[in-house]
């Protein structure tokens, strides 16, 4: 029996089911590519060096305001119109910066400051709330005895009762980290920017796993490699609701196993469950997945063909 149930086939064609993505219209009325109001390179929707809208967008595409601050280093033979690192600077841009390896921040080890990278050290986002590495979690257990290439999607709804991952509400005042790093390369690339002692004096987070809808495909790696603008989502989810829990009308795939957070049960004013606030960081590359998916069919693209594990 394929263990690729038809729920997350489903899952699979709608990834964005319930999330709160604006309207891609404006980006569907423009008519062709015209010059950045920056640098006059013809762009269609986006200027991918200058990282602002086409004048046409200006005003019309959505701007999310994130909670800390996000520095994004990229490889500099990282193909800018390929990267979704531009569109995280152009739908964030008070919170979000762009570098080129070699030029890196001297940032400040203080515990506030983390960079987002796998690894033994790495903690987890509920971690960082707790000071404390965690045991083992059930959920865990399970994805090591999983066949290879089974979508662990399928089993998020099954795990909810048993994982503890994120069944605590911390109430928090502020977050525990102020500025998180990402680097934004293949991942073979991504260890020789890992490797400079700059980033490697940070402490490191690790996500929780997360199916990519990227369609770029990268040989050799598994589907949980995700893109950059999925990973910055990600963790700003995490962030989010394991701090504040979800708003009891807010619900998807990605927020099942976080608790419904009741904000009268809270004395501070932070405490806004999570309601999408971070959705829109996707607006370009829902409008992009749908719009690959509209000329080629899901299970024709390499990228998804890529194994889970």
């Amino acid at each position: 029996m394929n263990p690729k149930s038809l729920e997350a086939r489903l899952r699979d064609d709608n990834p964005f089911e319930n999330m709160a993505i604006e309207n891609s219209e404006p980006l569907n009325s423009l008519n062709g590519r015209s010059p950045c109001p920056k640098c006059g390179k013809s762009r269609m929707y986006f200027c991918y060096t200058c990282f602002v809208p086409v004048s046409q967008l200006d005003g019309c595409i959505p701007l999310c305001k994130l909670p800390v601050k996000v520095d994004i280093i990229k490889h500099r033979r990282e193909i800018d119109g390929k990267s979704t690192a531009a569109h995280a600077a152009v739908l964030a841009p008070l919170d979000v910066n762009v570098f080129t390896y070699p030029d890196v921040p001297n940032y400040q080890h203080d515990g506030t400051t983390v960079l987002l990278y796998p690894g033994i050290e790495a903690k987890t986002v509920r971690e960082l709330f707790t000071g404390k590495k965690s045991d083992v979690t059930y959920s865990e257990q399970l994805l090591a005895e999983l066949p290879h290439g089974f979508n662990v999607g399928t089993l998020m709804t099954k795990i909810v009762e048993e994982d503890k991952v994120c069944s605590e509400i911390y109430h928090a005042t502020k977050l525990p980290i102020t500025r998180v790093v990402l680097i934004d390369s293949t991942w073979n690339q991504s260890r020789g920017i890992f490797a400079d002692a700059r980033l490697q004096k940070l402490p490191k987070v690790v996500l929780q796993n997360r199916a990519s809808q990227f369609w770029r495909h990268q040989k050799g790696s598994p589907r949980w490699y995700l893109s950059t603008i999925e990973a910055l989502h990600q963790l700003m989810l995490e962030l989010h609701l394991c701090a504040w829990g979800r708003d009891h009308n807010y619900k998807n795939y990605l927020t099942l196993n976080y608790p419904i957070h009741n904000v009268n049960s809270c004395d501070h004013q932070q405490c806004i469950p999570y309601k999408g606030q971070y959705d829109n960081l996707l607006y370009f590359f829902k409008y992009m997945y749908e719009k690959l998916h509209s000329l080629y069919k899901h299970e024709d693209l390499l990228a998804y063909k890529r194994p889970m594990l």
